[in-house]
């Protein structure tokens, strides 16, 4: 597995350094070497997020089954961080239970991915049509994602480009006023991941023509043009649904 602090490739990432947290007053050396989360963390963030690094960076394989006490002593963390961060790992679909009652890096099928975007398909359009509508849809973050995808593109940073690209369709559907559609998609957002960094860009090196439809999309939403938006944003999963029909 190698180092999984170390070697994670995740944009923006320092080399591995000691971090001062203060938990319940009591100040805890961390061994972390991450990007900032953009919300107030806890440990089990924190492990969450190097795990879920390490899963689509490609450092922790489909199938490989990963051992509480090992990770911890990796992360410099105790065990209690790291069950929580594997409890929620397991929901969002990146690990599966293995018989021996462990844990294991999940192994996508076409037809797991292709679930996952028809489930997409049925609500990330109509929140795009609402975001369009939306005064408050934040485009403008929207829009430096995509630019910030076209440099990991540039440089040949896959990972960094399916983030940006993550981010990016996060703050459109984000702006359709429902916090159930909201998590809904958010629930989705770890497989999708997985699907298209192991399965889809595999298969399918289409990135360059993804940037291209989601500066359409962009430009829908921006413009209040909410059937554009919808109508856009439905042809970009579709055209996914299709290959792994």
């Amino acid at each position: 597995m190698g180092d999984l602090v170390a070697e994670s490739t995740d944009r923006a990432v320092e080399p591995v350094r000691r971090v001062r947290k203060r938990t319940s007053g009591i100040p805890i050396d961390v061994s972390l070497s991450l990007p900032p989360l953009g919300r107030s963390t806890t440990r089990s963030d924190l492990v969450a997020a190097s795990i879920r690094t390490a899963i689509l960076s490609g450092q922790l394989k489909p199938d490989e089954v990963l051992v509480e006490r090992k990770l911890a002593d990796l992360l410099g963390v105790s065990k209690t961080p790291v069950r929580e961060a594997l409890i929620a790992l397991t929901s969002s679909g990146l690990l599966t239970p293995t018989r021996g009652r462990g844990l294991a890096v999940r192994r996508l099928e076409d037809a797991d991915v292709r679930r996952v975007y028809e489930m997409r398909v049925l609500l990330e359009p109509w929140a795009a049509g609402r975001a369009a509508e939306s005064p408050t849809t934040d485009v403008e973050e929207a829009a430096r994602a995509l630019d910030e995808a076209a440099r990991c593109a540039q440089a040949g940073d896959r990972l960094g480009l399916m983030l940006a690209n993550r981010r990016f369709h996060r703050h459109l559907y984000a702006g359709c006023d429902n916090p159930l559609v909201v998590t809904a998609l958010d629930d989705l957002q770890d497989l999708t991941a997985l699907g298209i960094v192991t399965l889809l860009w595999e298969q399918w090196p289409t990135w360059q023509v993804e940037a291209g439809e989601h500066r359409d999309i962009l430009a829908a939403v921006k413009d209040h043009r909410p059937e554009a938006a919808e109508k856009l944003l439905r042809e970009h999963i579709e055209s996914s649904i299709k290959r792994l029909a």
